[in-house]
């Protein structure tokens, strides 16, 4: 007797390892880049927390520091991407749809746990359930894809049809919202509530300009989704050996539709719904600094307001950058490692950060952790090389 199982199940059976792994990705993270920002994110953590929750624009400027440019948006954050100083923002905590920006939190989530090299076929099933009017690049029934194909299809076209396959690889569209949930809270973007991995307009599902900008910083720290957020254009399967070409529908990146493409910008993602309105996360390197920008609805000039809101926030916080005091931290809410068992020595603290309380354990996860994701991508080809009934 053979037995057999599905991709599906490969990669829900290593969800535990992996979890761990997840969970643990922003303490790792934090260790790894203590001394990134320096002065400016001691400044940072030193200021209050309860100033972003404040409504209005929040900035503090030193002696010649430009203005904050007026713009429409309800809700926008200006954040430096190493230090995680905020420089300025209006209502960061304001709780709004969020759009195809939330596609920024599933990947965070997904990426993990799929090889990008694993190549799928498509059921009706994996399909079934989109809202009408979703964005999609051309996912079809019976088609084989490769992860990475469905990845482009994501940041590139905002493609709903490949996020409904990528949920279901792994482990289905409410463990996948659960997933992300978790991860958001792991991140401190409490304003969040994921109730459709895509972002397509659910009554109760939220984000803000802060946790927004809490997801494209980490975002750029994941080589797999700074490579995805950064592409331009790419092919996408089209049937057989036929394939056709897909630009990214960010035009501060791509330079599209009369808006000048940004020096320097690196991603993130755009998005829009019609209670959404537009929105978008945008980071660009200038000088040795980088930036993450998040605008939220514009309430005046347009569909193409959302980028030159970006653009006037992106020069203002590169000219802005050391004569401001920053108003917060993107690492102000998140979750903190639980200290060990027993008190840690002052000679032991100052060791390195791979022999402190915790790190065991920390490896052993990410051991389980590559342990099954070597698992799911060898059950993943075996299932691709035996004919589907």
């Amino acid at each position: 007797m053979k037995i057999g199982f599905s991709s599906r199940v490969a990669v829900s059976t290593c969800a535990l390892c992996v979890a761990g792994l997840l969970g643990l990705t922003p303490a790792v993270a934090a260790a790894d880049g203590a001394d990134a920002g320096g002065p400016e994110r001691q400044r940072a953590a030193a200021a209050d927390p309860s100033v972003l929750h404040r409504a209005g624009t929040q900035v503090q400027r030193r002696a010649g520091a430009p203005r904050v440019p007026s713009v429409s948006a309800l809700a926008w954050v200006v954040a430096d991407a190493d230090s995680g100083a905020v420089l300025a923002a209006h209502d960061a905590h304001r709780k709004l749809p969020p759009a195809s920006t939330l596609k920024t939190l599933f990947a965070l989530t997904v990426l993990p746990l799929l090889p990008g090299g694993v190549r799928h076929k498509v059921d009706a099933g994996e399909l079934a359930g989109m809202g009408a009017g979703s964005s999609r690049v051309g996912v079809a029934e019976g088609r084989t894809y490769r992860v990475a194909d469905l990845w482009h299809g994501v940041f590139l076209n905002s493609g709903n049809d490949a996020v409904r396959v990528l949920a279901e690889l792994s482990g289905g569209w409410r463990t996948t919202a659960a997933r992300m949930q978790a991860k958001a809270r792991s991140l401190g973007a409490l304003d969040t509530k994921v109730l459709s991995p895509d972002g397509y307009d659910t009554p109760g599902q939220v984000s803000s300009a802060y946790d927004l900008a809490v997801f494209g910083r980490a975002g750029l720290r994941s080589p797999d989704f700074a490579r995805y957020c950064a592409t331009v254009e790419a092919r996408f399967p089209g049937g057989g050996r036929w394939s056709y070409p897909i630009r990214n529908t960010n035009r501060l990146l791509t330079g599209a539709d009369g808006v000048a493409r940004y020096p320097g910008l690196i991603g993130v993602k755009n998005g829009y719904t019609s209670k959404a309105g537009h929105t978008l996360v945008a980071a660009a390197r200038k000088g040795g600094r980088t930036l993450v920008v998040t605008v939220m609805n514009p309430r005046a000039g347009g569909g193409l307001a959302v980028y030159e809101e970006t653009r006037a926030l992106l020069d203002w916080g590169f000219a802005a950058a050391g004569r401001v005091e920053p108003v917060g931290s993107l690492d102000a809410l998140r979750t903190r490692p639980r200290p060990g068992p027993e008190a840690v020595p002052a000679a032991a603290a100052a060791a390195p950060v791979t022999k402190g309380p915790g790190w065991a354990e920390t490896w052993a996860i990410m051991a389980a952790a590559g342990l099954g994701g070597g698992s799911v991508a060898l059950a993943l080809r075996a299932r691709s090389r035996r004919p589907r009934s």
